[in-house]
């Protein structure tokens, strides 16, 4: 007896492409693998036995494969209608089962992988007649019938591990085994494939230009359905030297790139998370992998696959591109709140720009494929192309002591969306009491108070609405993100963790805001009643004592500093209280653990953080979604840069016919000396960026 085999099973409607999804996926695992292969039709006794030929199959096949051992089945006489000859399928290392009823109720407990192939219904009579016409299509109806009726009591394709959508056209082998390799159940028998996840190799172009990034994205991706750019592109009004170049500042340092890219080409991926499972799609197949999320980010992040260019100042190397939710907290020590909207989106980025706004350099950045020069050639066209990027790339940090514009920036005709609030005024009041009887009760020293903005819109252009933001609020974490129906346009200011691909660590927190004024003394009064504040730095401070706990748990020990403390940076609408602290990463930690260590943002929740996140669910009564989460990057060479998600319109299109949904999320921090007008009059600050690009008003 040989050991137990790894069964997969490919399960579908007839004409869905089963038979050669299994033939060409065993080809391919016959490169590094035994494998046998086994075809249902060849035991289905008949037009009306498919029933009966599940039960033979599970029986008489799949139960001694299972355990090693020799299948000894008959065969259906498809021309005689009658039993034909005996057969034996001999088990291997890898055993693929394919047709109707192949993953059925009686069989999932004893398979290792479901794959459901679909395809549109014409298409499969089409497909399974042109194969079988002169025997199958006078049966057609009869067969249909039976595959209704057992999909009506057993819905195979909720229990696929992976879906297919087969159009026939050759991608399916190779999209499907892609899926596979996420599966946990199959990481030890697919070790040669996931192996080819680390032997990558990345071409580079390095093109001196530099072009408008809001006109390079939409010649990119503007057709794509799911794209991110990460609009890292501020750049300090006067901060030059005398060489024109400008002077290395905390702004400068972190508005230095901008990275542009979709989940185009042979590498191209997207992942969705929601309550515990997360949704790989591959080109035309998708996986669901049940379990954490920062568990699977540790399976596809975290070891070094690819080295950067030469002379490469960047530290993004292509990888995975997106937004972690808040409500990932359930795994690191907060309570399950269902969310409207996915607990994190990602696209792995094969091909991807990066514009370096200080060299004035575009690098074109491909992962070596089939496809890989034809993209090099049409993103050169691009960046060759587009109109050269204004000013400081267009958008400037205002001095000090800039006057802020007093006229919006509205993004659309429409009228402006009406914003309704999760909370009214008093009742964000009533709640800001109740977080400082908290901190009476010693429950909490700090509580990251939140509260949600909501409207709904016949339409909106979320594309014309972010460039309307970053004019009038521009950001050194600025992004972009579209996954389908869902668009995030995020304006935030604030590094919620950087782990660079050497090891070092950095988190920079916001707590302490003012709005900027037009008249430049009343904003240099402004500025300076936020330096001088003792509630302010006192709650910068928590915040950075609760960090450097975060971060020590996978630093190296004494690694842990504070290099910047309390110190104000003033952006459009807004002046804020920044530190920084520093560490460098324990070698061989876990980096997906090391990421989670720190989320959420402690300056989104409050010290303790675990306590204080318990309260606050309580306090909001609802999901932050994207909101207080982070938008960034997850780097093949190790290296992430994450963004807090703050300053941040999340727009949902559920389709033609629907409305769009909006929501802005606001906060600020409560401390026992807190005084529950001013903290109202922070959110209403903090909101007035985003409302104001939109025409809108916050609510009464």
């Amino acid at each position: 007896m040989t050991p137990a085999p790894v069964i997969i099973a490919i399960d579908g409607r007839s004409g869905a492409g089963k038979t050669t999804l299994a033939i060409e996926l065993a080809a391919t695992l016959r490169n590094h693998h035994k494998v046998s292969l086994f075809h249902l039709e060849d035991i289905y006794p008949g037009w009306d036995g498919l029933s009966a030929g599940v039960e033979r199959y599970v029986t008489t096949v799949l139960a001694p494969l299972s355990r090693g051992e020799a299948a000894s089945w008959v065969s259906w006489d498809w021309k005689n209608h009658n039993d034909g000859d005996p057969r034996v399928t001999l088990p291997a290392e890898i055993v693929i089962v394919e047709g109707v009823g192949a993953a059925a109720a009686a069989a999932r407990p004893l398979l290792d992988a479901v794959i459901w192939a679909d395809a549109p219904d014409g298409e499969r009579r089409t497909r399974a007649l042109a194969r079988d016409g002169e025997t199958y299509e006078p049966f057609w109806d009869q067969w249909a019938s039976q595959e209704a009726e057992l999909l009506g009591t057993d819905d195979i394709p909720q229990h696929a591990h992976v879906r297919v959508l087969n159009r026939a056209d050759g991608t399916a082998p190779a999209d499907a085994l892609q899926a596979l390799t996420y599966l946990p159940a199959l990481t030890t028998a697919l070790v040669p494939e996931l192996s080819s996840r680390r032997g990558l190799r990345l071409l580079s172009e390095r093109i001196d230009a530099s072009p408008d990034p809001a006109a390079l994205f939409r010649a990119l991706y503007g057709a794509s359905a799911n794209a991110v750019w990460l609009d890292s592109s501020l750049r300090p009004a006067g901060a030059a030297d005398a060489a024109g170049r400008g002077r290395e500042t905390p702004a400068t340092e972190r508005s230095r790139f901008s990275i542009l890219a979709d989940d185009g080409g042979t590498f191209g991926q997207s992942v969705l998370h929601s309550s515990g499972v997360t949704r790989v799609t591959a080109g035309c197949a998708t996986a669901n992998v049940s379990g954490p999320f920062f568990r699977w980010l540790e399976t596809v992040w975290g070891r070094k696959a690819v080295r950067g260019p030469e002379d490469y100042p960047c530290d993004f190397a292509l990888g995975w591109l997106g937004y972690l939710g808040y409500e990932l907290k359930r795994e690191t020590g907060g309570e399950d709140v269902p969310s409207d909207t996915p607990d994190a989106a990602l696209i792995f980025a094969g091909r991807g720009v990066v514009l370096d706004h200080t060299d004035n350099t575009a690098w074109l950045l491909a992962l070596d494929a089939p496809d890989a020069a034809d993209w090099l050639a049409q993103a050169r066209e691009a960046v060759t192309a587009a109109p050269v990027a204004g000013g400081s790339n267009g958008v400037v940090l205002p001095a000090a002591n800039a006057a802020v514009p007093a006229q919006t920036t509205t993004p659309a005709r429409n009228a402006a969306p009406a914003f309704a609030g999760r909370d009214s005024e008093a009742g964000y009041k009533r709640k800001i009491a109740e977080a400082q009887h908290q901190i009476a009760e010693g429950n909490t020293y700090e509580v990251c108070l939140t509260t949600t903005l909501a409207a709904e819109v016949p339409a909106l252009d979320a594309w014309a609405a972010y460039l309307a933001l970053r004019r009038r609020n521009p950001a050194p974490f600025a992004s972009y993100l579209r996954f389908g129906g869902l668009t995030v346009a995020s304006t935030s200011p604030e590094r919620f963790l950087r782990i660079a691909s050497d090891g070092g660590m950095r988190a920079e927190p916001i707590k302490g805001t003012r709005s900027r004024a037009a008249d430049p003394d009343a904003d240099a009064a402004l500025r300076h009643d936020l330096a001088t504040s003792l509630k302010d730095r006192a709650e910068n401070i928590m915040i950075v004592d609760l960090l450097r706990n975060d971060l020590s748990h996978f630093a190296e020990p004494g690694s842990v500093t504070v290099s910047r403390l309390c110190e104000i940076e003033s952006y459009a609408t807004v002046h804020q209280l920044v530190s920084t602290i520093d560490a460098v990463l324990l070698p061989g930690s876990p980096r997906a653990e090391a990421v989670a260590a720190c989320f959420p943002a402690g300056s989104m929740t409050g010290a303790p953080k675990i306590s204080t996140m318990a309260i606050l669910d309580r306090l909001e009564g609802g999901p932050r979604g994207v909101y207080s989460g982070a938008i960034g990057y997850f780097s093949l060479n190790g290296a992430t840069d994450l963004a807090v998600a703050i300053r941040t319109l999340v727009v949902q299109d559920g389709g033609e016919g629907s409305t769009v949904r909006l929501s802005l999320g606001v906060g600020g921090a409560i401390t026992a000396d807190s005084v529950a007008q001013d903290e109202y009059e922070e959110i209403r600050t903090k909101a007035y960026g985003v409302l104001s690009t939109l025409g809108s008003t916050f609510p009464d």
